[in-house]
């Protein structure tokens, strides 16, 4: 059928009334006023939010609210435009501080490739790539306080918390590690110490959460071939522990006058540590080590299900795209980390948490460690006894 009459003039003035709304709209971001701003960004990717309610697209595009957003922009500002004329979309039009901002996060966290991303919203591959990494540079350098370990106060809201929902009196977090997939050529060099035990190419990264879901230690870099309980050795976490520089807050005091210190949960892909307790092995359990599993269990199951809402919300790290950069990887991942704190820390008490997923590691083998000495030993004994003395 040939194409009806006028379509093609109707078409070219629909194209040319988008591009100059468009162009208004940058403008006006340009100049602060961040409504016609998203409509004018709305406009480049309407193929992508064409299906979308409208209260709905903001947190769609960016994984966060609109006030988040704003914040992250005024963290990166002085960074972000200290060239602020050198970066332009294809029609020329100067990108606003919130578009630089935007095209950052729609890296991080569509997964898509830099011409895809480039294309979806009118700029070129080459301009994402060196706004990302300048947004990446930003966030080290403004966002960095987002991510750190609790001091006192902080502590004891976060051990307050495992005991009021779990029972679990000291508690001061769960550490847990996943596998973030890279692509490798067999004929690289070193190849194989990227290789872990589910044969793929992957870095590790080992997090402390607490029951917000929030990080507050964070190990990356390490090649996928190390156990759980290597990394942990290797980690600045561990030094400190057993140097008693953290998890020496306050004691728990037991009925027969004895004392369990500040500790963490993990699963049994670690060792048993006097500040990082482990589950018994199913086997002939007692009935006080039964209840410490279940309580075990049920706390440390916040971190999976962080770790996998990190990666689904991060999809730039699911692309097996990246070479082993000793540099580059650790870097996106921290910030990525940053931004996830970022989120919860500036989202409303009453929002709730839909994602309920803790595959984050999709196929990988639980990994079990056998280390333990008699002092962790006994702290544990001491502790199951304790929850089911009450």
């Amino acid at each position: 059928m040939p194409p009806l009459r006028g379509a093609k003039r109707r078409r070219k003035a629909a194209a040319e009334k988008k591009t100059a709304a468009m162009a208004a709209a940058a403008a006006a971001g340009a100049d602060g006023a961040p409504g016609n701003w998203w409509d004018g960004f709305c406009m480049r990717m309407a193929g992508t939010l064409s299906s979308i309610e409208d209260a709905q697209r903001f947190e769609y595009v960016f994984k966060m609210p609109r006030r988040t957003f704003n914040y992250v922009c005024s963290l990166v500002k002085d960074e972000m435009m200290v060239k602020s004329s050198s970066y332009t979309f294809l029609d020329g039009t100067v990108l606003s501080l919130e578009d630089r901002v935007a095209i950052a996060l729609r890296r991080l966290n569509s997964g898509g490739s830099l011409v895809t991303v480039g294309s979806s919203i009118g700029v070129n591959h080459s301009t994402v790539s060196l706004i990302t990494w300048r947004f990446i540079e930003a966030m080290e350098e403004r966002g960095s306080h987002h991510l750190h370990w609790p001091n006192s106060g902080e502590m004891e809201k976060i051990k307050s918390k495992f005991e009021k929902i779990h029972s679990l009196p000291n508690c001061c977090g769960v550490v847990d590690t996943t596998h973030i997939t890279m692509c490798l050529s067999s004929a690289e060099p070193n190849c194989k110490v990227w290789l872990d035990h589910e044969k793929n190419y992957s870095m590790i990264l080992q997090a402390v959460v607490d029951l917000d879901m929030r990080f507050t230690d964070i190990v990356t870099g390490w090649p996928g071939s190390m156990k759980e309980s290597s990394i942990l050795h290797s980690s600045g976490l561990f030094k400190l522990c057993e140097k008693d520089e953290r998890l020496n807050g306050s004691k728990l005091k037991l009925s027969d006058g004895s004392e369990i210190g500040e500790y963490m949960i993990g699963d049994a892909g670690y060792p048993l540590l006097p500040w990082l307790l482990t589950p018994y092995p199913e086997k002939d359990l007692t009935e006080s080590k039964t209840e410490f599993n279940r309580r075990h269990s049920a706390a440390r199951a916040v971190a999976p299900r962080t770790l996998a809402k990190f990666k689904d919300t991060w999809k730039f790290l699911q692309g097996e795209m990246w070479r082993p950069d000793k540099h580059k990887l650790p870097r996106i991942i921290h910030v990525c980390c940053l931004l996830h704190n970022i989120v919860i820390d500036l989202q409303d008490s009453a929002m709730e948490e839909a994602h309920t997923s803790s595959d984050h590691d999709m196929k990988y083998r639980q990994q079990v460690c056998q280390l333990a000495d008699e002092n962790s030993v006994r702290v544990r004994d001491k502790l199951s006894q304790h929850l089911t003395s009450r």
